[in-house]
């Protein structure tokens, strides 16, 4: 059986692949598995010799894979090649983090205690189609730095990608069977590599119903897993802010990637007393959003990834339209970038649109703005716009959600933890904080009395 990929731009074939299922699944795990013992054994400085050199190749590479991802997943150009300059430098953190994964000696009686990072053996990685390198890479980087051997399951709609960064891989001189990449269908490969019983754990990123799933497979082995899940964060704009800033840096924060993305901050939140002035300066400048082809270095939005996914969005617009942009005629999973006045009981501030949607909300004051922005089961990210330090800080430690930014839409950094609150998941990606996701610790008890 194969599967077709389509550029979302154009409609067209890109590529045919044979698609994976149960057999190849079960073999690729079997090739992890007796892989596992030589990675774990290379020493330190040599898997981070050959993480930096994956590092160097992936900068080496980097037009041509923007030039993949833009076209399989409709990214506009200049944003696949900001997106595959971070997967460089997500393998060159790594590759410094190898040696400096420790562990500690605790003072005990009788003895010394020791613990150690030990990796788990092969760990099964399940990515989506919105970021399909960039998440890839939050998953491989912690995990081969901490010596463990991976399964990589792309999303079926892009996997192109992921295939050229594990041929980068032998490339680079990472052993064979170390990184193993399978094209196929979630609800087939990703499902048995959840249950699969030497795979001793999950990192997957996608739609909270679907961890649910993945939670309730890897129940059956006690799998460890790393969820990180969908979002609906606010983007709050007290009054005191610089309205400007924040009304032209907004639209940026939905509407990037086509609004396809789970840290989108699809949720405005208004001071009502700044409210209309706000409105004003987000409609021109939403208006100024350029959406188009992919392959033009202007291009701030592309097309959303099929044509199903359009209507799902589509559906979620159904109250009082405060703008709507223009698309692209012809070809073309096309969604204008669209502004909704709305509440927050309205579904399309309830649930995740994952498209160029943005509900509008006003709040009254900073107690209500808390209670509004926490009136949600997801808590990935948000931002806060005030000019008020202390307010800022309040704010920050009230918002149940996992990455915050303050007079910024700016969510994610190779060297800083990514991860969410209540049903946007758990564990953390990026920073040294995903080693710990990747490793198990190791306690030593070595009596010394005479």
């Amino acid at each position: 059986m194969t599967l077709t990929v389509v550029n979302p731009a154009t409609e067209k074939s890109i590529a045919e692949l044979p698609q994976a299922g149960v057999e190849e699944t079960d073999a690729a795990v079997a090739r992890a598995k007796a892989a596992y013992p030589g990675w774990r054994a290379v020493a330190p400085n040599d898997r981070a010799r050959l993480l930096r050199r994956l590092a160097t190749l992936v900068e080496e590479h980097q037009e041509e894979l923007a030039q993949i991802e833009s076209r399989n997943v409709g990214k506009p150009i200049a944003g696949a090649r900001g997106e595959v300059e971070m997967v460089a430098n997500v393998f060159q953190f790594y590759a410094g983090a190898v040696d400096k994964h420790y562990g500690a000696t605790i003072p005990v009686a009788g003895g010394v205690d020791l613990t150690f990072r030990e990796p788990l053996g092969v760990v099964g990685l399940i990515v989506p189609w919105n970021f399909p390198l960039n998440i890839a890479s939050w998953k491989l980087g912690p995990a081969l730095a901490c010596g463990n051997t991976v399964v990589l399951k792309p999303a079926e709609l892009t996997p192109l990608s992921a295939l050229r960064l594990a041929e980068l891989a032998l490339e680079a001189g990472i052993p064979e069977a170390v990184l193993n990449v399978l094209v196929g269908k979630g609800s087939i490969v990703g499902a048995r590599l959840v249950e699969h019983p030497d795979v001793a754990k999950i990192g997957f990123t996608g739609s909270t119903e679907v961890g649910r799933g993945v939670m309730q497979g890897a129940a059956g082995t006690i799998k460890r897993v790393t969820l990180e899940l969908g979002g609906k964060s606010a983007n709050v704009v007290f009054e005191d802010a610089d309205l400007e800033k924040a009304a032209s840096a907004a639209p940026y924060a939905v509407f990037d990637n086509a609004g396809q993305d789970c840290c989108a901050r699809s949720r405005v939140l208004v001071q009502s007393s700044v409210y209309d002035r706000f409105l004003d300066s987000l409609i021109t400048a939403t208006r100024g959003v350029k959406v188009g082809d992919p392959a033009d270095e202007t291009t701030e939005m592309g097309p959303l990834i099929s044509a199903q996914h359009r209507e799902t969005v589509a559906s979620f617009v159904d109250g009082d339209v405060l703008f709507r942009g223009d698309v692209p005629q012809g070809p073309g999973y096309w969604y204008p970038a669209t502004l909704v006045e709305a509440t927050n009981e309205d579904r399309v501030a309830r649930e995740e649109v994952f498209g160029p949607v943005a509900a509008v909300i006003s709040f009254d004051d900073e107690e209500d703005a808390i209670r509004i922005a926490n009136d949600t089961p997801y808590g990935l990210s948000g931002s806060i716009w005030t000019r008020d330090g202390a307010r800022a800080l309040r704010v920050a430690r009230a918002l149940e959600t996992g990455v915050l930014s303050v007079n910024s839409n700016s969510s994610v950094r190779h060297s800083t933890p990514f991860g969410g609150f209540k049903q946007s998941g758990f564990g953390r990606e990026l920073g040294m904080q995903a080693l710990e996701g990747y490793s198990e610790v190791k306690n030593v008890y070595v009596a010394t009395d005479a």
